[in-house]
């Protein structure tokens, strides 16, 4: 068995594979639902009821989506680049972080500058938090995959400690709070969602046309393709490297601006959520092509959604939802090895000749 590249895989294929993935994802899940007593059918109903099935699930299952797709814009830049940044969780509590700072403790700023000035904070600070795995790789060639998940507890470790420490809200009764937003550093709403939705479908058009139309967006696509092509084109590549990390921890940095102002309208520790990993498998699934994160976010908001729901619903334990899941993206993501690649059979050579065995 010989596995090799498949080269000129045409639309057809694909869908094909995809559609595949997609049978084989519930086969295997209704096997797994089944041994849990369950009946299959009835527990994608209530996953499909629990995401759509009314105004408000619907609305729930957007603000799963939103933070989906502003960190996968900004996961999606650095993979374009072949840098593996696994720092959107630290990347969005430091932009949540900034955001914070500015709305809870900066004093006389004008109610029409607070949004604009926390939005800048939160990108400026989720920019800077990229910029460090981002110059040691351009400076001394370091592992970015180590250094960006490193990060990450570092962030989630110094909001923690803001949290139950200095930042603690005195008014809340000794519970480790830190104090709610002002009403001018809160999104506003439209159609009863806030004004994420917006701010998420429009960095999709921007960041679409910056890939496609800039020069740099070309150059950080012949980076990711070749250090050495770049090099020879004039290219620099360290320049290049750092400007497209503070372009992707930036727009993960506004995730967690749009969380701590829309969502939960203070700074947490939870507040990524675990955002900064479910976007790696989004980005990918979108063949890093910044309009189909938007459908693929939304189609991984109504498997979060919908698996939330069938656990108060039919009482199924969080953790088989979890597996339930798993198994699906497990499926799904698999099918992205057919899609790059073949297996080819070969006839085993006899031992004596050398010849082929009939």
């Amino acid at each position: 068995m010989q596995i090799v590249n498949r080269s000129g895989t045409s639309t057809k294929q694909i869908i094909l594979i995809r559609f595949i993935a997609i049978l084989a994802a519930i086969v295997v899940s209704s096997i797994f639902i089944g041994f849990l007593g369950y009946n299959p059918f009835t527990v994608y109903q209530n996953m499909l009821k629990g995401s759509l099935g009314s105004t408000i699930r619907f609305r729930a299952t957007l603000l799963e989506m939103i933070p989906l797709v502003v960190t996968s814009l900004g996961i999606l830049i650095a993979f374009k680049m072949k840098f593996w940044n696994i720092g959107g969780e630290g990347q969005i509590l430091m932009g949540a972080f900034a955001a914070s700072f500015v709305a809870l403790r900066i004093d006389g700023i004008p109610d029409f500058l607070m949004l604009p000035l926390i939005f800048l904070a939160g990108f400026l600070m989720g920019g800077l938090w990229a910029l460090i795995p981002a110059y040691f790789k351009a400076r001394f060639g370091a592992n970015e995959t180590i250094m960006t998940l490193m990060l990450n507890y570092i962030a989630l470790q110094f909001i923690t400690y803001l949290q139950f420490g200095p930042w603690r809200d005195p008014k809340a009764m000794g519970f480790p709070k830190i104090a709610n937003f002002p009403d001018s550093a809160l999104l506003p709403k439209l159609f009863g969602i806030h004004i994420g939705l917006i701010i998420s479908i429009l960095l999709v058009v921007v960041v679409t046309w910056f890939m496609r139309n800039t020069k740099k967006g070309f150059e950080i696509a012949v980076v990711g393709e070749s250090f050495a092509t770049a090099r020879y084109a004039g290219m620099n590549v360290s320049q290049v490297i750092l400007f497209a990390m503070l372009l992707s921890g930036g727009l993960c940095g506004i995730t967690g601006v749009i969380q701590t102002s829309g969502v939960n309208k203070t700074l947490t520790m939870n507040i990524s959520s675990g955002y900064g990993f479910s976007a790696i498998i989004t980005t990918w699934l979108s063949g890093l092509k910044a309009p189909m994160v938007l459908l693929v976010s939304f189609l991984f908001a109504i498997l979060l959604q919908g698996g939330s729901y069938i656990q108060s619903a039919l009482q199924i334990p969080q953790s088989a939802a979890d597996v339930l899941q798993g198994m699906i993206l497990f499926c799904i993501l698999g099918s992205e090895f057919f899609v790059r690649y073949k297996i080819r059979f070969r006839k085993k050579e006899h031992p004596n000749n050398g010849g082929v065995s009939p």
